[in-house]
């Protein structure tokens, strides 16, 4: 699993920069706030991404994913528990696979593994069968609230 280290504490930052959303590191053992799974997940309040030396990147990029999936007025109020439907979830986790790519080190292989090896749960048993198979719904959500374009390359917008 790889995790929110200082090996790739600019990255993360410069990526999540793109959404306006920024990353507050906290100290080891220090309580993370707005996380919905529990420590070391990372959290969420509005526009701020918390998060540890021990929170896996997977965690920091699905919260941060909520943020950027969930409408405007759903944002000004995020408050830990990100909510959403069934197709904004999927679209979630689309997303967070595609924008590890863009984080050196992670990539959307490790993404998908790590994902695995956390317990997300898909109809066809792996995050990577899914996304190859099986989430073209998910990919036209996205598509559909302008968040990626036809080439699954990120707008870098927020739903609106």
């Amino acid at each position: 699993m790889i995790f929110c280290d200082t090996n790739h504490k600019s990255n993360l930052e410069s990526v999540l920069a793109r959404y306006s959303l920024e990353v507050n590191w906290l100290e080891d053992k220090a309580p993370i706030p707005g996380t919905w799974f529990g420590e070391p997940e990372a959290g969420i309040i509005k526009n701020q991404l918390y998060v540890r030396h021990d929170t896996p990147i997977h965690s920091a990029l699905h919260e941060s994913c909520h943020y950027i999936c969930m409408d405007a007025l759903r944002r000004s109020n995020l408050d830990t528990n990100a909510e959403g439907g069934y197709d904004e979830e999927n679209g979630v986790c689309y997303l967070q696979i595609l924008l590890a790519d863009y984080l050196p080190d992670m990539g959307q292989q490790s993404m998908m593994a790590d994902m695995d090896d956390w317990g997300y749960t898909f109809r066809l048993g792996s995050a990577q069968r899914w996304f190859e198979e099986d989430a073209e719904d998910a990919r036209r959500w996205l598509l559909e609230h302008n968040i990626i374009d036809n080439n699954n390359i990120p707008t870098w917008k927020l739903r609106q």
